[in-house]
């Protein structure tokens, strides 16, 4: 197979290198290079390609080969209110468009493919679940959990979130199920999103500035260590396309605690123990049963190792080209 990558900018360095059979394209577009400019280019190399294949959301607006496209979620629909209007206003008319025109849709979880089966009105068959791989952590020096709580100032008995702070990850209600746990600490270690600014204040409403602490960048390294070194791990996400820092965190030796809800019982199996997002309560008699009984944690983090080996990005990039094939050859 000989592969082409579009691209509107020079490859950066930690990319794969060129092959005879793998080349990077690198051509600018005036304007909308996705839309209008990758149209032209695919029309001008259409004798050379059999299919192509969007993993970012969007097709062009013209393709004269058959396409493929990638949509991770719906969340744009189920939550439209945590969107920019012109975000959304793209997410939902150029995704429609998108999604149409495809002969083939490639999702993240079986709950994405019912949730864009159904609000599309796709067949089933066009639509393929490919899972995603799991994120290796660099690791080019040794880390000691005594430097990181010295650093950090974290405590001893501390749970780990990892991901973007905005309302959809339901992370003033995990402050709130805090406030019902005595002398365990919160670390959040990702970056602002958009409406950040009640999920910051949420440990002043329920009491709890002195155990929540908000660490906007981790390197990879330190974040290793965090999740060997967690009570559990916790994402109390309402709506998630996969959910993959659960299986980051198993493959670390670090039990899950998550919600039951959309694609997350898909991720975590029978490896992690769920919750009700909506209950904070019910959220916080979940992370007391694995602070409470030392043999059920231990089976959790053996349950997790097996249930990370599931996932890789060899056998997604296999899984990707099956459909990729199937498609040109149709």
């Amino acid at each position: 197979h000989n592969f082409f990558i579009y691209t509107p900018v020079e490859p950066s360095k930690d990319l794969p290198r060129e092959t005879n059979s793998f080349k990077y394209i690198v051509f600018k577009s005036k304007k909308l290079w996705t839309m209008l400019g990758l149209s032209k280019k695919i029309y001008k190399d259409k004798n050379n390609l059999d299919v192509f294949f969007s993993p970012t959301h969007y097709l062009p607006l013209f393709s004269v080969v058959p396409s493929v496209v990638s949509i991770f979620d719906l969340s744009y629909l189920k939550y439209p209110e945590l969107f920019k209007k012109k975000d959304l206003y793209q997410l939902k008319i150029w995704g429609r468009y998108s999604i149409k025109r495809a002969k083939a849709v490639i999702t993240i979880s079986e709950s994405s493919k019912n949730a864009i089966i159904e609000e599309y009105k796709l067949a089933s068959d066009k639509v393929h679940v490919v899972y995603p791989g799991i994120k290796e952590l660099i690791n080019n020096r040794e880390i000691n959990m005594t430097d990181l709580q010295k650093k950090y100032g974290i405590k001893k008995n501390f749970i780990l979130f990892v991901g973007t702070i905005q309302p959809r990850k339901n992370i003033a209600r995990m402050v709130e199920a805090i406030s019902q746990i005595p002398e365990l600490e919160l670390i959040v270690v990702g970056k602002k999103g958009w409406q950040y600014e009640g999920i910051l204040d949420s440990p002043r409403k329920f009491g709890v500035e002195n155990r929540v602490k908000f660490l906007e960048f981790v390197p990879d390294e330190e974040l290793s260590e965090l999740y060997k070194n967690a009570i559990c791990f916790v994402l109390p996400s309402l709506y998630e396309g996969f959910g993959l820092p659960i299986l980051e965190a198993m493959k670390y030796g670090c039990p899950v605690v998550t919600s039951n809800t959309s694609s997350l019982p898909e991720a975590g199996g029978d490896a992690a123990l769920y919750f009700d997002p909506e209950d904070s309560s019910d959220i916080a008699e979940k992370i007391k049963k694995l602070l409470s009984d030392d043999k059920f944690r231990e089976d959790m983090i053996e349950k997790g190792y097996k249930q990370a080996k599931k996932f890789s990005w060899e056998k997604a990039a296999k899984e990707t080209l099956h459909v990729l094939k199937e498609v040109a050859n149709a």
